[in-house]
């Protein structure tokens, strides 16, 4: 089992400070991941505590200025709200300047009004989200490029994008959906789960394990802990690593008043 956490870039806690102090802590304690979640812009009804979510690609920058061998991951963007084209450049752009340690979650999205917001047509977020990585893809390894859109706005002919990553960028879906299962089988390095018991897990590890065998396709969750009970942390890791889950991001059960350094080290004492 591979260990990640959650850095606090969302929520009440969410400073600079402590994004670098937890970013810092995680890879001094052998910790293998650190991420970030995405919204741009939510209904104040819906988030009625401390909505702040700073922007998750920039604060993975702020993570890899200050760290070397932890990887940086997205848990998870929302890509059918962003074009691709300056995403992908952002995306290349930390993944070279932190020597190759991203790792793209990706979601279609739940949130209709921040769709709404943004101006993309909310019922057309499957179609977007996948028309937008095979674009990104595109430009991340053709040079010049050129690319037929359906859904997104854009032009693409023999158009030249750099850089292009210093090695591919692994990119594991988030999502239970059927769509977003058979999405993860046809075109994802791995699946990223949440809001699953182990129970509820174990045959979805088992479809997508019997459809992807390779030892490079990886099986991970997030799940929620609060930092008091490590006995507890301890259950949840058996419980998903029997059903064949290889990683688990662990973030606070609630991020605006548990102890972010209870979690760090909790999940560092699991390292050890």
């Amino acid at each position: 089992m591979r260990y990640g956490i959650h850095l606090p870039h969302a929520g009440e806690q969410a400073v600079p400070a402590l994004i670098r102090r937890h970013a810092e802590r995680a890879e001094d304690l052998g910790i293998a991941d650190v991420w970030v979640s995405e919204h741009i812009i939510v209904p104040r009804a819906k988030f009625p505590r401390s909505p702040l979510f700073f922007d998750p690609v920039l604060s993975l920058t702020w993570a890899a200025a200050v760290t070397k061998r932890i990887k940086l991951g997205t848990s998870v963007l929302v890509l059918p709200m962003r074009h691709p084209l300056p995403l992908a450049k952002e995306l290349a752009t930390l993944h070279n300047f932190s020597e190759g340690r991203l790792i793209l979650g990706a979601g279609s999205g739940w949130l209709k009004e921040e769709f709404s917001a943004l101006g993309v047509p909310f019922e057309e977020r499957g179609r977007r989200l996948e028309e937008g990585i095979a674009m990104m893809r595109a430009v991340w390894s053709e040079d010049p490029v050129t690319f037929e859109t359906r859904y997104i706005s854009a032009e693409i002919k023999e158009l030249t994008m750099t850089p292009m990553p210093v090695s591919q960028i692994p990119l594991w879906f988030g999502g239970s959906s059927e769509p977003a299962l058979r999405r993860t089988i046809r075109i994802g390095d791995g699946w990223h789960g949440s809001g699953l018991s182990a129970d509820e897990a174990a045959p979805i590890v088992r479809r997508l394990r019997a459809a992807r065998p390779e030892a490079d396709f990886t099986i991970s969750m997030r799940v929620q802990w609060d930092g008091q009970d490590r006995g507890v942390l301890r259950a949840l890791v058996d419980g998903y690593a029997a059903v064949g889950v290889e990683h688990l991001l662990v973030a606070p059960q609630d991020r605006n008043v548990d102890d972010w350094e209870k979690v760090t080290d909790g999940v560092g004492s699991l390292v050890a």
